[in-house]
């Protein structure tokens, strides 16, 4: 990850932790799984958070975040919104699996600057649940470079519902043993 670039992104989403316009982050994503593998091109940020579902609704809004990012000049792009040269894509958590990333998210650091990441494993629980064609490499890519603790991924999977999923993806993808 070119640090040089994302650490202004990165501050500003922790402005907004700090001053409560979000409770929590994670990022996820191909940003996120740098932080275990080898630097993949990628167009942007993803953040996970948590947000409160409003009584009454089935709607989840992202209006807070957006407004407060506009007032400090950042515009939105399409999903995204620019921030410091960086399209962030704010994202809810939407299922059990994404809560669970978010509460176990784990703080790194670029430059000095913390962020919290979803685990390794996560991402990779994350990956097998979508199922795209990108996911199953990055999938494939946490257990080459062997980033994963194995029992706390299966255990995911298995917290997750994801059992079949990944007995189907071991079969049509078997990984030499070391």
């Amino acid at each position: 990850m070119n640090s040089m670039n994302i650490v202004g992104a990165l501050k500003v989403i922790n402005r907004m932790k700090a001053d409560g316009v979000i409770q929590s982050y994670a990022i996820g994503g191909a940003v996120g799984a740098t932080f275990y593998l080898e630097p993949i091109s990628t167009l942007d940020v993803d953040v996970f958070i948590h947000i409160e579902q409003v009584p009454g609704s089935l709607l989840l809004s992202l209006g807070a975040v957006f407004e407060y990012l506009q007032h400090l000049g950042y515009s939105p792009a399409g999903e995204y919104v620019m921030i410091e040269g960086w399209p962030v894509q704010f994202l809810a958590t939407t299922g059990a699996l994404a809560d669970e990333a978010l509460a176990d998210a784990v703080v790194m650091r670029v430059d000095d600057t913390p962020v919290w990441v979803f685990s390794p494993e996560h991402l990779a629980a994350i990956a097998l649940e979508t199922g795209r064609v990108k996911d199953t490499t990055r999938l494939l890519q946490f257990l080459q470079a062997g980033a994963l603790s194995m029992s706390r991924f299966e255990s995911i999977v298995d917290r997750n519902g994801l059992g079949d999923r990944w007995t189907s993806f071991q079969e049509q993808h078997p990984l030499e043993k070391k």
